[in-house]
């Protein structure tokens, strides 16, 4: 992952005792024709990480990001704190500004997903999805106009939904694969921008798309290499609102993150 794009365009560098400088690109806008907010969260965890090294926690567990403000390409500084470490767990938040404006604000318990141990139990199973190899690329190489997030990531379905084919149909959940086009495999802080980065199920039923208020990613391991195997689903749309569920499973079948976000439904323009 370290020699990624998503991991260079994710970069901080340290410029004080908890704050960091770094810049949201072009390279990730999403349908609104900003910056994706699973991304801008990622540059936030990214800096809080580099905290959470001191004390050996590697690894972000559970994530809660409210998106202030629209975000836009451009150098940021991130500030960081500390509120509590234990033995298991520490907790910090994380505030992104973007031209002397809060953007994002998160708040974070890291671990160490390696040295995790506990009673488990599995009452669901990862999509049951075709062999890469046989599925279809859902945007047939073509990407979608002003939506550069699409160019970085490869997409795989067993059928093409509605949407894709200017006949929506009305299904409330999708299953799909997903990676990085430039090949590169996902680590636990990119999961938490990957539960954002695939077109919203809304888009079957019609909408224009959505635009996130606040995501809570929880995650539950470090994913083996390869192609991760991807459910999301909206159940509820309310006055414009709705939630959106996702889930990641990695190449061995284990999942490595799920989350839920409050989105808004974009209006129609004109």
């Amino acid at each position: 992952m370290r020699n990624s794009l998503f991991h260079a365009d994710t970069g901080i560098s340290r410029i004080s005792d908890h704050l960091y400088a770094g810049a949201l690109t072009e390279r990730w806008n999403a349908l609104s024709g900003t910056p994706n907010g699973g991304y801008s969260l990622a540059v936030c965890l990214q800096a809080l990480k580099q905290e959470m090294l001191k004390l050996d926690f590697p690894d972000p567990l559970a994530v809660s990001a409210f998106f202030l403000r629209p975000a836009t390409p451009g150098p940021v500084r991130v500030h960081t704190e500390i509120a509590r470490a234990g033995k298991r767990v520490a907790t910090g938040e994380a505030r992104l500004w973007r031209e002397e404006q809060e953007i994002v604000r998160v708040v974070a318990s890291f671990t160490d997903l390696a040295q995790a141990q506990g009673p488990t139990l599995m009452l669901n199973r990862a999509p049951d999805l075709p062999p890469v190899e046989q599925c279809v690329d859902m945007l047939d190489g073509k990407g979608m106009p002003g939506v550069s997030i699409a160019e970085q990531l490869h997409y795989r379905v067993a059928r093409l939904p509605g949407w894709v084919q200017g006949k929506p149909g009305g299904e409330s959940i999708a299953e799909f694969w997903m990676r990085y086009a430039d090949g590169s495999d996902a680590d636990t802080v990119s999961l938490a921008a990957l539960v954002d980065a695939a077109a919203p199920v809304v888009l079957d039923f019609g909408e224009r798309g959505s635009s996130t208020m606040e995501l809570t990613v929880h995650i539950r391991a470090r994913p083996a290499p390869g192609w991760l195997a991807c459910r999301v689903s909206t159940r509820h749309v309310i006055d414009g609102y709705h939630e959106e569920d996702f889930e990641i499973w990695d190449s061995l079948g284990q999942l490595v993150a799920q989350s839920r976000q409050l989105a808004v439904l974009h209006r129609a323009t004109g």
